[in-house]
């Protein structure tokens, strides 16, 4: 009688706790259905600041976290493990490993106590030497022109093993045309650069040491030993006691000391030191919190800019060749590499099938947009983007969502044409500064809770704050957000998605050690393999800025901007360059 009772009981509490996550779920697809019902109608009317806000969390909605993350923050979750930089989910592994191998590097020497930079590349030392065309003769457009580089070091004597990081282009100052040329290592310290001729005219060969191999001996001892050289904090606050800590991927610390704040949709661990006095759930900032630079005197000889550093290559001959019209009946030879463009009169060309239209005023850029949702993801590189639509658009203003300047989120609308375009960074690890808990993150989550369609654009630019890490730490945030923009593509097909590629930058120590195009190049090698194939087109940021003849910057400047955002609009207005011919 007594444990039938117990029983009794025992049964009517499971009823009521499941009847009470019954009516939990039904009020939260209530909520959610509301919110979408409001964002669908925002534009057909000016908002106020809260619908603003609103609208902004609900067409990028992030999934509720289960009651046991909100009633245990301090606890790690289950499916985290063990804290790891190297740490991917059983399925992606086989991935993981062909991707690592696609981006193997020639073998670098190792670096002697007694290092000396007599024996390290020398851009000053070594040649290019232009090869004569095959079957002889006149260069003639369509053409593949072929460069032989040879590296020496600072005594002039010749390299016998490659990884030297260089960089080729072809141009024509005259006709502001430029396009990139493939290197390929022929593990002997020679390369050959392959150029495809693409324009009638002038063009003359320029070839840059960007980093020695020796330099990449060291870029890929930091990342082994010191994947933590670029920490980050967070502020907690309850009442009057404030605590700052750091943070980062994995810590090396128990279990015990460590606030787990690993993302239990996607995976992504994040974890910071338990503050003294406060809880885990009393988080409230996130920021960059410095740089920790730990290299040998001798080690820092390898990055000197303008002496081993982005230094040109000088030839060893001619250092241009004149291309003629092609010859009729003319069959070009196939391509070994194909560029994904050139610039011709400054205006970039793509060469996989996209007619780049102009969009040289606000009234352009708005006819394209009309009707249209852009939202913006990534780091800084996708802001700019922002930036110059707000710029360059009269009629698109910026709400103010009263957002620091640097992390967002951003929203701009005109109400005229129907057009809203956001811009929110991602998750970290990201270097901004003061970045609130409640405004961070992940592009995985946010397309989750896009509805998408005809009218979505979605722009994803995420690179550079990968760098210091172990790469297997960007391969798992790309196979995340590759899984959203599938899944977003599969119930959304007619959304379009725009993936923008890594770009080279300016060369200081500082730069080098933490985001070197070593490191960048790799990053883009992978990022295009991960999305091959599927529905996506790339905005390629790498050879739109080594093609022009504009210095390379983390943000490049504005004309290279310009071209890629006529690429971006001819993503979504293909046809807007035939309509303009009709009228």
């Amino acid at each position: 009688m007594k444990y039938g009772f117990i029983f009794l009981l025992l049964t009517l509490c499971v009823l009521c706790f499941t009847l009470y996550n019954l009516d939990v779920n039904n009020q939260r697809s209530r909520v959610s259905a509301m919110i979408m019902k409001k964002f669908n109608t925002t534009l057909a009317s000016k908002p106020t600041v809260e619908t603003l806000k609103t609208t902004m969390v609900a067409s990028n909605m992030m999934p509720t976290p289960t009651d046991e993350a909100l009633m245990h923050p301090d606890e790690p979750t289950k499916s985290t493990g063990v804290c790891s930089y190297h740490s991917v989910s059983p399925e992606d592994a086989l991935e993981l490993k062909m991707l690592k191998e696609s981006i193997t590097w020639p073998t670098t020497p190792s670096l002697l106590s007694n290092l000396s930079l007599n024996d390290t590349s020398d851009p000053a030392h070594s040649t290019f030497t232009i090869l004569p065309r095959k079957g002889g003769g006149s260069w003639h457009l369509g053409d593949q022109l072929e460069v032989l580089i040879n590296i020496h070091d600072f005594q002039d004597y010749p390299k016998k093993f490659g990884g030297d990081v260089l960089l080729a282009r072809l141009h024509n100052p005259a006709l502001s045309a430029g396009v990139v040329g493939t290197v390929l290592d022929h593990h002997n310290g020679s390369y050959t650069a392959v150029f495809s001729l693409l324009w009638e005219g002038s063009a003359q060969v320029e070839v840059t040491l960007d980093h020695p191999s020796e330099a990449v001996t060291v870029l890929e001892k930091l990342t082994q030993e010191q994947p933590d050289r670029i920490y980050f904090k967070s502020t907690f606050r309850s009442g009057s006691t404030t605590e700052t800590v750091s943070c980062n991927v994995c810590l090396e610390a128990p279990k015990q000391k460590l606030c787990n704040y690993t993302d239990i949709y996607t995976g992504e661990p994040w974890f910071c030191y338990k503050p003294k006095k406060l809880s885990c759930a009393n988080r409230i900032t996130h920021s960059k919190g410095g740089f920790k630079k730990k290299i040998e005197p001798s080690e820092e000889l390898l990055f000197q800019k303008g002496i081993n550093m982005k230094v040109f290559v000088p030839p060893s001959g001619p250092a241009s060749i004149n291309i003629l019209p092609s010859l009729k009946g003319q069959t070009n030879e196939i391509m070994k590499t194909k560029p994904a463009g050139y610039y011709y009169k400054g205006v970039w060309r793509a060469l996989d099938g996209t007619t780049v239209n102009q969009f040289n005023n606000g009234t352009a850029i708005s006819s394209c947009l009309k009707g249209k949702m852009v939202h913006l993801y990534g780091d800084s590189t996708i802001r700019q983007w922002f930036e110059y639509l707000i710029t360059r658009t009269p009629d698109l203003k910026k709400f103010d969502l009263k957002s620091p300047q640097q992390t967002g989120p951003f929203l701009a609308l005109d109400y005229k044409n129907k057009i809203m375009v956001t811009f929110r960074c991602h998750g970290p690890p990201i270097r901004f500064t003061n970045l609130m808990i409640s405004q961070t993150r992940f592009i995985a989550n946010e397309l989750k809770g896009m509805v998408g369609g005809t009218n979505t654009v979605i722009v994803i630019g995420i690179w550079s704050h990968f760098s210091t890490f172990p790469v297997e730490v960007y391969i798992r945030r790309l196979l995340n957000i590759r899984r959203a923009v599938v899944q977003l593509l599969t119930r959304a097909p007619g959304t379009l998605v725009i993936i923008r590629t890594a770009n080279p930058k300016t060369p200081n120590l500082y730069e080098t050690l933490t985001n070197s195009d070593w490191y960048s190049l790799q990053r883009d090698k992978i990022l295009r393999a991960v999305f091959k194939g599927v529905n996506v087109r790339m905005v390629d940021a790498w050879e739109m800025t080594v093609a022009h003849s504009l210095p390379h910057s983390l943000h490049p400047q504005l004309p290279i901007i310009k071209n890629m955002i006529d690429v971006v609009l001819s993503y979504i207005c293909p046809t807007a360059g035939k309509q303009k011919k009709k009228v």
